[in-house]
């Protein structure tokens, strides 16, 4: 495999294409574990029927763990919702939709998300008695079984050249309740500044899927605690500060 075509760079990994394979390489130290449950998300949601990306091996390239996905050519949705502003309503429709049709899926071997969020709450620092109010609630909330993304946002859908929208990384996938899910998405708005639009897309979606919004703001101060944990300095302060003023009734 050629490692000559960077396509991403992230703070702890670069995706390369290969012809039609796309090979996200690790730096060194990044957790074994963690890659090779990423790679059994990602087999797991595969046998869902979701347009995803084939994953096609886990390995050692040049040294460092790998993932290998079949190269999916086309534009990212958050790429056409910039280029075409006037279409924005149109492809924020396309993105809801695409996030119930997850949400229907069933993975019965994903790790579940409630298990995931009372470990990420643990590891916050939080006061203990901010930490206990969490775990409470977070328990508090209904448990349901399906299909959650865990970083739902436009830069993760590519349409191809055929028009039909694959959904990308899923190295945060559990199964859970929907409605996290959806609170996550409307904190990746926030944090990109984008609110506006946040709004608008937790409006479609409770509408959509007819869901009630005050719902969806109560998974809010959980969600945002529970991903505060691994975040960059400033995202966690964002985060946190939900935590702190989010009214939880």
């Amino acid at each position: 495999m050629k490692l000559d075509k960077i396509i991403a760079v992230r703070a702890d990994k670069k995706v390369y294409r290969d012809g039609d394979l796309a090979i996200k390489v690790f730096d060194e130290g990044y957790s074994k574990a963690n890659i090779l449950n990423e790679a059994l998300n990602h087999a797991r949601v595969e046998e869902t029927g979701l347009h995803i990306p084939k994953l096609i091996e886990v390995g050692m390239v040049e040294g460092k763990w790998a993932i290998v996905t079949e190269f999916i050519e086309g534009v990212t949705l958050a790429q056409l919702m910039e280029e075409n502003p006037e279409k924005y309503d149109e492809y924020l429709e396309l993105f809801v939709d695409l996030q119930m049709t997850v949400h229907a899926q069933k993975a019965p071997l994903l790790n579940k998300l409630k298990d995931k969020m009372h470990r990420k709450i643990s590891e916050t620092g939080l006061d203990a008695t901010t930490r206990y109010e969490l775990h409470t609630r977070l328990e508090a909330m209904p448990t349901h079984k399906k299909v959650c993304h865990g970083d739902f946002n436009p830069t993760n859908i590519i349409i191809n050249n055929e028009g039909i929208p694959y959904i990308l990384d899923w190295s945060h996938a559990t199964q859970g309740n929907a409605s996290a899910d959806v609170a996550r998405t409307y904190l990746l708005f926030c944090l990109a500044g984008d609110t506006k639009n946040g709004d608008k897309y937790l409006n479609l979606f409770c509408k959509k899927s007819d869901t009630a919004k005050q719902y969806v703001q109560k998974w809010l101060p959980i969600v945002a605690a529970s991903q505060s944990v691994k975040g960059k300095p400033e995202e966690r302060d964002f985060l946190l500060h939900w935590v702190d003023v989010v009214d939880y009734e």
